[in-house]
C-alpha cells in the first residue's frame, strides 16, 4: 500500500517541491524530505489521505510557507566583543595550541565530516543554506551529519582532552 502510494505521488511531489522551491528559497529536496516525512506520519495515525493529490500539493505549500517563514526570521550571530581581561599571552597561547589540536582533529575525521566542520569553523560563520551548498548535500541532512561528525570528533578528543590535566 505505502509503497503504491509512493510511487503514484514521487512524480508530482518532485514537481511541486521543484516548482515552490526557489520562491521560498529552499532546496527542492528538502522540502520532498519534510512532506514524505508529513506523509508517513499521517500514514502512521490516520492512514492514507482520501485525495492523495490534493494532500501533497497543499504539504508542499505548507511548508513552503514554513521556510519562508522561518527564512524569514533567520539572523546571522553577531560578533561578540572577546573578555578584553582574559587576553594576556598565556590565555593567547593556550588557545592557539587548543585551536590547533582541534583543527589537526578535524583533518582525521572518516568520509566528509572534514569538510562539514571546516565549514562549520569557518570564520565567515556560513549558514546551513550555505554549507549545505557549498558540500552538495541537502540543507536538511545536515544537522544529522553534524551529529555525526561531531560524536567522531569526541571520541577523537577525549584521550587527549583527559590527559591533558589532573582532575579530582
Amino acid at each position: 500500500m505505502r509503497n503504491d502510494l509512493v510511487a503514484t505521488l514521487l512524480p508530482l511531489l518532485t514537481a511541486e517541491a521543484g516548482a515552490e522551491a526557489r520562491a521560498c528559497g529552499a532546496e527542492p529536496g528538502d522540502l520532498e524530505q519534510a512532506v514524505w516525512l508529513r506523509l508517513l506520519e499521517r500514514l502512521d495515525a490516520h492512514g492514507p489521505p482520501p485525495d492523495p493529490h490534493r494532500w501533497l500539493r497543499r504539504a508542499v505549500r505548507s511548508e513552503a510557507r514554513r521556510n519562508r517563514r522561518t527564512n524569514h526570521r533567520e539572523r546571522p550571530y553577531e560578533n561578540e566583543p572577546a573578555d578584553e581581561g582574559a587576553a594576556g599571552p598565556e590565555h593567547l597561547a593556550l588557545a592557539a595550541a587548543h585551536h590547533r589540536a582541534l583543527r589537526e582533529a578535524v583533518r582525521r575525521l572518516p568520509g566528509r565530516c572534514p569538510r562539514l566542520m571546516e565549514a562549520l569553523l569557518s570564520p565567515d560563520d556560513l549558514t546551513y543554506r550555505e554549507i549545505a551548498g557549498e558540500l552538495g548535500i541537502s540543507q536538511g541532512s545536515l544537522g544529522p551529519e553534524r551529529s555525526r561528525c561531531l560524536g567522531c570528533l569526541r571520541r577523537l578528543l577525549a584521550p587527549e582532552v583527559a590527559a591533558r590535566g589532573a582532575r579530582g
